[in-house]
């Protein structure tokens, strides 16, 4: 269909009489305006037309109610081909636009280059071959991955090949219909201020997007496919970070239908660990995710490992492994005696994140490398359990940090990455090392796969040393639940009930009292029956109230990616308070329910 096939009064007539019958909403009727009436839309606008004339009025809604956000990171959502509120060619090619108009701004007229990666998505080959043509026509040598690869080994890449900046395309953890683009400056990090904001008006301006075709490109060297060089020196990096001690462990790992043979498979054998089932019905990459439930390859889901457990008590395995599509998050699951036959439990991001840091730490001890001046990293939404065992090491916790890894990422160039140990976030990302500055999946399996046959060696699981560190540090429980909010009314609803939790928080939660609420937006805090008052902190769209029992304690965020409120719960029993471990854990579960059934009745905006 071209330009010349629809009649642009038709459209626009049948635009305003959907308009006026209330087919649409406002913010649709103007972006839909836009797409058929600016020649930057010409190729798409016919398509447009096309949904107009088929009364198509919900889909087009849901595709140009709003213009899909360039976040701090990226751009995510669900893919259609037309739509300012949908990843396509025109929402893509003005990230990719945006982010080399912005470096180039920035980095003068030194020679510039951009690395690109793509997971095992619909249309991530695609929109990664798009994006190249967008970098190299802007004068940026691109190095391509060519062939399904993880964020982390990306993030290597900007700083193994020393980029100006990178791009990821992946969409993670989120359903099939999604995909996403994520940048990344030239630290390897994803975008921080100033440099965040500054992409952000770039891509928010673009109108022109020039492309250079990517055969062309190519041939002239202007992309350069490096994947060979880049895998070798990824997992030698990620070797690197290891630690020698007992292999005897089997262990089933599932990739969840994504990129993960490609960076924790390798990392795992050339660990020295050779008793490694790829699980069948997960190894295929498929962008469906046909194998796991309702297609959403997400290792926080205890879901996703059920029907590998079952596979892990057949064959007699110590311990299972997961990542996500990208493959920078990890999940597990362990048996809960030395019996594999028997009962099997998965762990928390919190879980996982505290008995890796103390792994870590305690190798790095044995070693004698530890000093006052080494220190752990982990976001406000992270167990506490990770300050203390860093506490109890004598190393410094950063953890004044607002929600995602990048903030992280941050700390390890800010504090010095000579000192940096281990950083940890409660939805599974993990990283040890400095190679890369994201989470990375492989490096996690890694360790976990060494202390998991450590533990083994002397009769122990991995729950049984978890525990360990309970009896050691107290008795942490953590738990989050989320509300969807979707569509324009979803993100006014969002908008509402953030604002409702910094003007009028509940008093009393899971039958205590709310002590204090911190906004972190404003930057104030707020005591039942005072007036606010300011505070130190890092400013994002985050409330954390603080109850009477002593760590226990919410927070309530938007999410970033998706359509939803998270609310993170956390609650405590100390050391020296403990008795029966089992009785305080389903005490503490069910205080965590109790929470959880109060803040979403508190939610409820109806």
């Amino acid at each position: 269909m071209t330009t010349e096939t629809f009649d642009l009064q038709t459209a626009l007539s049948q635009l305003d009489a959907a308009a006026t019958a209330g087919k649409l909403s406002d913010g649709a009727v103007e972006n839909i305006r836009i797409w058929l009436t600016e020649p930057r839309y010409a190729e798409y606008a016919p398509r447009v037309a096309e949904h107009l004339a088929g009364e198509q009025f919900q889909q087009l809604d849901d595709v140009f109610w709003t213009i899909i956000p360039f976040g701090t990171g990226g751009r995510r959502g669900k893919m259609y081909p037309i739509g300012s509120n949908a990843i396509n060619d025109r929402t893509i090619g003005e990230s990719a636009q945006g982010l080399a108009d912005y470096v180039k701004g920035v980095g003068g007229g030194e020679e510039l280059s951009c690395a690109i990666a793509y997971d095992t998505r619909h249309r991530s080959r695609h929109f990664a071959e798009l994006c190249a043509e967008v970098m190299v026509a802007a004068g940026f040598t691109v190095y391509f991955l060519d062939g399904y690869r993880s964020t982390p080994e990306l993030s290597f890449t900007v700083r193994h090949k020393k980029c100006a900046c990178g791009i990821m395309v992946t969409a993670s953890h989120n359903p099939p219909s999604d995909n996403a683009v994520k940048a990344y400056w030239s630290t390897g990090g994803q975008l921080l201020p100033p440099h965040d904001q500054g992409v952000i008006d770039r891509v928010m301006s673009t109108t022109t997007i020039e492309r250079t075709p990517f055969a062309e490109a190519l041939a002239a060297g202007q992309v350069v496919m490096c994947q060979e060089e880049v895998d070798k020196a990824f997992i030698a990096a990620v070797h690197a970070q290891g630690f020698g001690g007992p292999r005897e462990l089997k262990l089933i790992y599932s990739p969840l239908h994504g990129v993960g043979t490609t960076n924790v498979l390798p990392a795992l054998e050339a660990d020295g660990f050779t008793d490694i089932e790829v699980f069948g019905p997960h190894s295929a990459p498929d962008g469906d995710f046909p194998n796991v439930p309702k297609h959403v390859s997400n290792p926080e889901n205890p879901d996703v490992f059920t029907i590998i457990i079952e596979r892990a008590q057949q064959v007699g395995a110590d311990l299972i492994l997961a990542s996500d599509p990208d493959s920078d998050r990890m999940g597990l699951a362990a048996p809960l005696t030395s019996d594999p036959a028997g009962p099997w439990a998965t762990m928390t991001g919190n879980q996982i994140g505290a008995l890796l840091t103390d792994y870590m730490l305690e190798r790095w001890k044995e070693a004698g490398k530890i000093t006052s001046e080494h220190y752990v990293i982990k976001t406000l939404v992270t167990t506490e359990l990770t300050r203390r065992v860093a506490d109890g090491y004598g190393v410094i916790t950063y953890g004044d940090l607002q929600v995602g890894f990048k903030y992280i990422a941050g700390v390890m160039d800010d504090k010095g990455p000579e000192h940096f140990i281990f950083g940890t976030e409660e939805s599974h990302g993990f990283l040890a090392g400095t190679y890369c500055r994201d989470k990375d999946a492989s490096v996690a399996a890694m360790l976990l796969a060494e202390l998991a046959a450590r533990e083994k060696a002397e009769g122990r699981t991995l729950h049984d040393k978890l525990d360990a560190l309970f009896w050691q540090y107290g008795c942490h429980a953590e738990s989050q639940i989320a509300v969807m909010l979707p569509g324009s009314e979803g993100m006014q609803k969002m908008a509402t009930l953030m604002a409702r939790f910094r003007s009028d928080p509940p008093r009393e939660l899971a039958g205590y009292r709310v002590t204090r609420s911190r906004d972190f937006k404003a930057l104030t805090q707020l005591v039942p029956g005072g007036s606010p008052e300011p505070f130190e902190g890092p400013v994002g769209n985050m409330v954390m109230l603080d109850l009477e029992l002593d760590g226990t304690y919410v927070a309530v965020r938007p999410s970033g990616t998706e359509p939803k409120v998270k609310f993170y719960m956390f609650t405590y029993e100390p050391a020296e308070q403990l008795a029966n471990l089992d009785d305080t854990k389903q005490e503490l579960h069910e205080r965590l329910d109790k929470l959880g059934r109060d803040l979403e009745a508190f939610a409820q905006l109806d």
